[in-house]
């Protein structure tokens, strides 16, 4: 599994807005270009929003993606007008996993 790991940096005012787009952005790209999802996260600098999205192989990241849906035309556009830049941090490979998405552990749980 490849995982890549992603940090926006939104203009003052616009994380409401980025975050609707970028949800709809994430859907088309889970719809269409074969990603298993994307989570995005706050983080403890103002403006600043990482994105971590995993797919099962760096080829499939690596594919252009022809997403003919203009919904996601909108939103990508609605996203990038929000930006005052982005990148991509990391572009990993997943060695070990115990991620179990969207179940909470009890602390005495193993």
């Amino acid at each position: 599994m490849f995982v890549a790991v992603y940090e926006f940096e939104i203009k003052e005012g616009a994380e409401t807005s980025f975050r609707e787009a970028w949800l709809e952005v994430t859907k088309a790209i889970y719809e269409h270009c074969g990603s298993f999802g994307s989570r995005l996260h706050t983080s403890d600098k103002p403006n600043i929003l990482v994105g971590y999205a995993q797919w099962p192989d760096r080829e499939t990241w690596a594919k252009d993606r022809h997403v003919i849906d203009e919904k996601y035309h909108r939103a990508r556009k609605q996203m990038l007008d929000c930006l005052v830049q982005s990148k991509t941090v990391y572009e990993l490979e997943v060695s070990d996993d115990y991620l179990r998405a969207g179940q909470s552990r009890s602390p005495n749980q193993d």
